[in-house]
């Protein structure tokens, strides 16, 4: 199972959200590159990255601070935020990004992200961020009628890598991890699934770690590390044991 600790980017600062909501932002830095250099140094061989701008704007905004990050973190880059035509997929690859996360594309225009797939092998993650089991799109700002099961199955047999999904109503707010529904979706697709939204401790870890059969791929965690809820290192050898 993978570790992926998370760089929200706003405003070319590193932020976390509460619930998603760009007005509930906490700074953590101001050095995007520095941040993954730290997380590299603890063990880290994975890295999330989200231009939370850019996921609102619909085209990157902070393509100076991933660059950065590119160009510090020796492992590999998942990048999310805005993504939503090829050029930006075709772009970010050249700049040396391992794999591409599409979510509000994916809800709007699925033959675009199967296009992908089929371009970029391995390459593309569909995020299933949700409301109440609905999908949310736009930077989380919309809901939408489809549920995240219907929305997983619709890529089953596109050849993305796996599906990140995101229970928007924990997310930054460290009330752990939605351990239930993420399991249940990671049963009901034969797609492997990321945990994200919540992560308060290595408790979490752990039972995800026990669930790693069942299609649980890895866990994103960002504001537990930020805040010293959660050791990076000690998480990463619970997962990778």
């Amino acid at each position: 199972m993978i570790v992926f600790p998370a760089i929200d980017l706003k405003g070319g600062q590193v932020v976390r959200l509460a619930e998603g909501d760009m007005d509930r932002a906490t700074v953590y830095g101001d050095d995007p590159a520095h941040q993954a250099r730290l997380f590299a140094e603890a063990g880290s061989q994975y890295l999330h990255v989200v231009d939370l701008d850019g996921a609102f704007a619909g085209e990157a905004r902070n393509a100076q601070a991933v660059e950065s990050i590119l160009k510090a973190f020796p492992g590999h880059v998942q990048l999310g935020g805005g993504i939503r035509n090829r050029v930006a997929v075709d772009g970010w690859f050249d700049l040396g990004v391992s794999r591409v996360v599409i979510g509000t594309a994916a809800l709007k225009d699925p033959q675009f992200v199967k296009d992908m797939a089929k371009a970029y092998p391995g390459g593309i993650v569909v995020a299933v961020d949700a409301r109440d089991g609905m999908v949310a799109t736009a930077g989380w700002a919309d809901v939408s009628d489809v549920s995240i099961v219907d929305m997983a199955r619709r890529f089953e047999d596109a050849g993305v890598a796996s599906l990140l999904f995101t229970d928007v109503g924990r997310d930054g707010l460290l009330k752990g991890c939605n351990i239930e529904a993420t399991v249940n979706l990671a049963r009901a697709t034969r797609l492997p699934v990321i945990a994200s939204g919540g992560v308060k401790g290595i408790d979490d870890i752990a039972m995800l770690k026990v669930h790693e059969a069942d299609g649980i791929e890895g866990v994103i965690t960002g504001r537990a590390l930020y805040d010293g809820r959660l050791d990076l290192a000690a998480a990463i050898q619970i997962a990778e044991r």
